[in-house]
């Protein structure tokens, strides 16, 4: 912790000498700060485009940390959150992310349990009203009552970096580095969700599991599908039967309902 302390005075120190975008050995950054014009260019540091599709599916899927399950959840603008942030930096500075991008302090980016990579969002600092926008490229944070882990960056614009949290309020804005700008008329953007299934089946010999995934066949709709899975249980190695494609929570939930399918439940894939 001692260490800790010394590196961050020692940073703060060459903040001031040398200015703060000097020190920002990747590329600079725009954030937004309210009051000002919302811009629609693409964030030009750590470019979300880059990011893979697979990549982004990849991180979006269920994930375990000290024993606790989290599920990340797809959004839409005018989603929102209230709870406590922190901020981390030198220590993590220069280091991968969960995006697969490089951690840059002194880019605005944020950390976020749950919400998608590249997820644009306003964040107000309820303690002294000051807000930006920053881009979600990271999972965390992983400590109690924690809600959102901001960059160096973010928390010196919010005006807490010598505090270390403070209460605040998540709004998404856009997606893709891109905000959304309510003028334009345009719907609003929300990412598309398509990795909702129903397990309809487990069986430990594989043909009933075919059969049953063939009387499934018949009754979907033309933009899901059938598929068997293999999955390690502690019975043993059963073969699953899910039908996915489902777009939301709800519309698995109704599949469920309507055909009154005993014991099934809804997957993430």
């Amino acid at each position: 912790m001692r260490s800790f302390r010394l590196s961050l005075l020692l940073l703060l120190f060459l903040l001031q000498g040398c200015g703060f975008d000097n020190l920002n050995i990747f590329h600079h950054q725009d954030y937004y700060i309210e009051g000002e014009d919302i811009s629609t260019n693409e964030v030009p540091s750590n470019n979300p485009k880059k990011l893979s599709k697979a990549r982004i599916k990849a991180t979006m899927k269920p994930y375990c940390v000290n024993g606790k399950v989290y599920k990340p959840t797809y959004v839409k603008v005018g989603d929102s959150m209230m709870g406590v942030a922190s901020w981390y930096g030198p220590n993590f500075h220069g280091h991968l992310t969960s995006s697969g991008e490089y951690y840059n302090m002194f880019d605005m980016t944020v950390a976020h349990k749950t919400w998608p990579m590249n997820t644009m969002v306003k964040i107000t600092n309820l303690d002294n009203g000051k807000s930006v926008i920053a881009r979600v490229n990271d999972r965390g944070p992983f400590v109690k009552g924690r809600i959102v882990d901001c960059s160096y960056a973010v928390a010196k614009k919010l005006g807490f970096d010598q505090k270390g949290t403070c209460n605040v309020r998540l709004d998404v804005v856009g997606f893709a580095g891109k905000v959304y700008n309510p003028k334009s008329g345009k719907p609003k953007p929300k990412v598309q969700l398509t990795n909702f299934g129903v397990q309809v089946g487990a069986f430990a010999i594989l043909a009933n599991a075919k059969n049953t995934k063939a009387k499934y066949e018949k009754l979907i709709c033309n933009k899901q599908y059938v598929t068997i899975k293999k999955r390690q249980t502690h019975k043993g190695m059963l073969n699953t039967v899910v039908v996915m494609g489902f777009n939301s929570r709800d519309e698995a939930q109704d599949f469920i309902k309507t055909l009154k399918i005993p014991g099934a439940f809804i997957i993430r894939d």
